[in-house]
């Protein structure tokens, strides 16, 4: 199985780099294929403008969504964005690892979105959610917080877990025609020890080999059984 890691975190000591880690290593010791995406290692530039494109439909009004479709029909985007596309192409199911800023996703992560993710490339008129252009697809988010499970519980601070990540599930993965699998989520990951730490690790591990063997009878692949836990 090919899977693709999209990692979002500045620091490789982090405990998302942790998580992307043992990720890693777990998929790889099956048998998997993992290519990662490191956007702040790969130095991704997150803003988008005419530098996406080799081409111009139009010189002289910048339309963004106009210039992603004449680049797809034309094969004129970017280096950077043909090799985030082409990696998402191959991928059956696509890991997004990445610690909550502010209520969502560091602003580098937006970005990978928001120029990877074009338009004739990964949606278009009448072709998003039931009828996406990724059905075949698996997404799963990764996630690090600072707050407490508690602290993002209903009726606590931050609101449940699963309104936090709404947008992320519903209007990016499954927008794509992707199957959204349950976040994992490492909750206050700052306050917890080092055994609490290696906790989360194994339950990491543990939740991508189940998710592997899950996709592998619909993606006709024979699914690997690893005889370790994959720990870093």
């Amino acid at each position: 199985m090919n899977v693709l890691m999209i990692y979002a975190h500045p620091e490789p000591t982090s405990f998302t780099g942790a998580l992307k880690d043992a990720g890693v290593a777990t998929l790889r010791q099956a048998g998997h294929a993992v290519v990662v995406s490191d956007l702040y290692a790969e130095r991704f530039d997150p803003v988008a403008g005419r530098h996406d494109f080799n081409a111009v439909a139009d010189a002289e009004r910048f339309h963004y969504q106009t210039e992603q479709a004449h680049a797809h029909g034309t094969g004129g985007f970017a280096a950077d964005l043909v090799r985030e596309q082409q990696r998402l192409r191959d991928a059956d199911l696509v890991v997004w690892l990445y610690p909550i800023w502010w209520g969502g996703m560091p602003a580098i992560l937006k970005g990978w979105f928001d120029r990877v993710l074009a338009f004739g490339f990964a949606y278009a008129d009448g072709r998003r959610f039931d009828s996406g252009f990724f059905p075949d697809k698996r997404g799963l988010l990764c996630l690090s917080t600072g707050g407490t499970r508690q602290r993002f519980s209903a009726g606590d601070a931050y609101g449940d877990i699963q309104t936090v990540l709404w947008s992320a599930q519903r209007l990016m993965i499954e927008y794509l025609g992707m199957t959204a699998l349950e976040p994992f989520v490492a909750y206050a990951a700052p306050r917890v020890d080092a055994e609490g730490r290696e906790v989360y690790l194994r339950q990491w591990s543990l939740r991508l080999q189940k998710a592997v063997e899950d996709i592998a009878p619909h993606a006709g692949i024979a699914a690997v059984t690893p005889t370790e836990t994959g720990r870093p």
